[in-house]
């Protein structure tokens, strides 16, 4: 069976989809990979053939074994790809998911493991999103809260970012907002807007943006 950058990337969006909460079928993928119904469709036939996924009578998509782990083994490597960005070459946040994206696939196991003696295996990664699948249910078990849930006057500590929209990251790290970095809620507005105190800087910011930033309250 030949595993091709294709399948490697519908695995790899069943598993990050799946591990948003999202019910997994043909539209999400859609929607996940900015692809057209009829190419999903064509590329879930290849996957159920090569017995990488199980679809229900629903249409409800599921990793199957060695689906899932083709696919936890991608975004390992996309993982350590982004440390590498960061930490070696010092890439800018933002920036590097896209790059990783790319390079994740021509990544061999020879060099998967250079990059654990030189960086380890245990750190989150410049989004602050942990190796593995982190899921909304697990980060709020840690304490953690979306953004647009933090109360007026509470203060936090940015934990992690949505890393999957360039445009938003690059938004957000023009406010100061990225892993580490401190804020307070000055408002909860009327129009579904709030306005942070940033650095000593009063900044407004839209639901949806907010709803994609997890923070630690302090």
């Amino acid at each position: 069976m030949k595993i091709t950058i294709s399948k490697e990337n519908y695995l790899k969006a069943i598993a990050e989809a799946e591990s948003e909460g999202e019910l997994v079928i043909a539209a999400t993928l859609a929607r996940w990979l900015k692809v057209s119904a009829p190419a999903v469709t064509m590329a879930l036939r290849r996957l159920k053939r090569d017995k990488l996924i199980d679809v229900d009578k629903a249409g409800v998509i599921s990793l199957a074994a060695p689906g899932k782990e083709i696919a936890h083994r991608l975004i390992r490597r996309h993982h350590l790809i982004e440390r590498m960005l960061t930490e070696v070459f010092g890439m800018d946040w933002y920036i590097v998911h896209d790059e990783a994206e790319q390079m994740e696939h021509a990544v061999s196991a020879e060099f998967e493991r250079k990059l654990i003696e030189k960086l380890g295996d245990s750190e989150a990664c410049p989004h602050g999103n942990r190796l593995g699948l982190d899921s909304p249910k697990e980060r709020r078990k840690r304490g953690w809260l979306p953004l647009s849930e933090l109360p007026a006057a509470a203060a936090a500590q940015v934990q992690s970012a949505y890393e999957r929209d360039r445009e938003l990251l690059e938004y957000l790290n023009s406010l100061g907002i990225k892993p580490g970095a401190r804020l307070r809620m000055l408002a909860r507005n009327v129009d579904d807007t709030f306005t942070l105190d940033i650095a000593g800087k009063a900044t407004p910011l839209g639901n949806a943006a907010a709803a994609k930033v997890w923070v630690a309250p302090a």
